[in-house]
């Protein structure tokens, strides 16, 4: 695995230097949002082109004619690296669970699903540089858009601050997505599981209820509330309502255990 660290570093940092002419990404993204790019992943950015050129989607570029170079390479290092630490994650803490079951629960974590979720997390959308019709088109294009540029951050934190940066920040992201239910990682159906729990306790039908719904109709948030008659509350968020009814009572969930 050190090997494998080694190979990669001196292959993609070699090869990310900026060639003559081509690496004055820099000025796209002004130093006010590089800072606060830096406060939502928790990391002081020494190279700013990495950065910017990680948040560059190609969109932009055919847009405004530039001749700089996409995200699209650093998406790939960074699907790498994010595979290799998710992977290391989960070997250690699942001593007991077999290749298939590690290799679900890896899948679940790295999907397009849950890096959205991990980029919405820290609003990455806000410094993405696409164009309006590639970011507000129909269906999911933003999710993918913005799971594709959370890959290529890892790349950027990888060649920036090596490895330890990117497993920081890796860990950080996915166990505060594990933990708040926006992601899960088995085939687990947490409502029915608080049902049984209510049932076989005496505390009757836990009670779903809709408390908020964000963004435009093509990228909508839904926060729902559960609540247990016995007072209990759980909140939860997801891209539609049955996601949100099963992160709040995952909640409940991990507040009973």
């Amino acid at each position: 695995m050190e090997r494998l660290r080694h190979f990669l570093t001196g292959l993609f940092r070699h090869q990310e230097r900026p060639a003559p002419g081509s690496g004055d990404e820099a000025h796209l993204v002004d130093s006010t949002r590089l800072r606060e790019l830096e406060r939502r992943i928790g990391y002081r950015i020494r190279n700013s082109d990495l950065f910017v050129r990680a948040l560059l989607h190609r969109s932009y570029l055919q847009r405004r004619h530039h001749a700089g170079s996409s995200n699209e390479r650093m998406e790939f290092l960074g699907d790498s690296i994010l595979n290799l630490i998710v992977g290391e994650y989960l070997y250690a803490h699942n001593p007991r669970a077999e290749e298939g079951d590690l290799t679900k629960m890896r899948s679940r974590l790295v999907n397009r699903k849950a890096l959205a979720a991990y980029g919405r997390a820290i609003g990455l959308a806000d410094f993405i540089l696409t164009s309006p019709s590639a970011s507000s088109g129909p269906g999911k294009g933003l999710d993918t858009i913005t799971a594709d540029t959370f890959e290529a951050i890892i790349a950027a934190l990888y060649l920036d601050g090596g490895f330890e940066a990117a497993r920081r920040f890796v860990q950080h992201r996915v166990l505060s997505a594990v933990k708040s239910g926006a992601v899960v990682t088995a085939d687990e159906n947490y409502k029915s599981m608080l049902l049984e729990y209510a049932q076989a306790n005496g505390l009757g039908i836990p009670r779903y209820t809709i408390v908020r719904e964000e963004g435009p109709d093509h990228d909508r948030t839904f926060t729902v509330e559960v609540t247990l008659p016995n007072g209990r509350r759980g909140r939860g968020s997801g891209k539609n309502k049955k996601e949100a009814e099963q992160a709040a009572a995952s909640h409940v969930l991990d507040q009973l255990a």
